[in-house]
């Protein structure tokens, strides 16, 4: 089979990615692999993770796996010690795990709301911590990822607005305090995207896509492939003079400051 992975921007880097298994993690570690770079899928799902990894293989790419779950900090020592042996320092880091469901405040278990604070801001605090002595430094790049709702409220996330409300401030915080080791740390904030399982889930029907499509500017969803084009340009030297930023890909939907996903019904007092 012909390789599709002609262009080198990432030649020879590491990239290790979060939640790489399926949906943004994994089309990032497409783009990373297409552009040379070696990747390391760390996600829940072993066999998810090895179909993706050998699917990047068969089109000329490099990739392997790392199967953990990142509130497990342990796990994730452990994961970087093992690509430190095999490839050498990372270069790029991107903190893709997340999860997701609607629930409104007084229906929510504590257990629940827990959950996605462990997974999206502590995943996040552990994935980066874990790596940083195994970062290539000066020159690593470290990339998380947030959503709109850690600046507007959205009806049934409580959890996800507190959660990725974290992850920008702890992104910013390190870039802070990392940034003289020359390690940068930049934040994506994806609007309604297709094809993740987060709009499976909060919109999933066709009439519930079109009210979410309604309220974006651009009134349409973005793609992985938009999201993975701009984390392309954050990993690279292109960008390397940008450090505590967030950039915002969502069409326009943070300007309307309006509920994005209108077919979830408030309850009603």
């Amino acid at each position: 089979m012909p390789s599709i992975f002609r262009d080198r921007l990432l030649d020879t880097r590491v990239a290790f990615v979060t939640g790489g298994s399926s949906g943004i993690g994994l089309r990032m570690a497409e783009r990373f692999a297409r552009h040379g770079a070696r990747v390391v899928l760390a996600g829940r799902n072993g066999e998810k993770l090895a179909a993706a990894a050998r699917s990047i293989r068969e089109q000329g790419g490099d990739a392997g796996t790392a199967p953990l779950d990142v509130r497990n900090f342990e796990a994730l020592e452990s994961a970087f010690r093992g690509v430190r042996e095999r490839l050498g320092e990372i270069d790029i880091l991107v903190c893709a795990a997340a999860g997701n469901f609607p629930a409104a405040v007084d229906q929510m278990s504590a257990n629940g709301f827990k959950a996605v604070i462990d997974i999206d801001l502590l995943g996040t605090f552990n994935t980066c911590r874990a790596a940083y002595a195994h970062l290539r430094k000066p020159g690593a790049s470290i990339l998380t990822i947030s959503a709109n709702h850690a600046t507007m409220p959205i009806a049934l996330q409580a959890h996800v607005c507190a959660a990725k409300a974290g992850v920008e401030i702890l992104t910013r915080t390190i870039a802070l305090e990392w940034g003289p080791a020359g390690i940068r740390a930049n934040c994506i904030t994806p609007g309604p995207t297709a094809d993740t399982e987060g709009m499976r889930r909060l919109a999933p029907t066709e009439a519930a896509v079109r009210q979410v499509e309604a309220n974006v500017p651009l009134r349409r969803l973005g793609t992985r492939d938009e999201l993975a084009d701009l984390a392309l340009f954050l990993c690279s030297d292109a960008a390397s003079y940008i450090t505590g930023a967030v950039f915002v890909c969502d069409g326009g939907s943070s300007l309307r400051r309006t509920e994005l996903l209108a077919s979830l019904a408030l309850p009603r007092a």
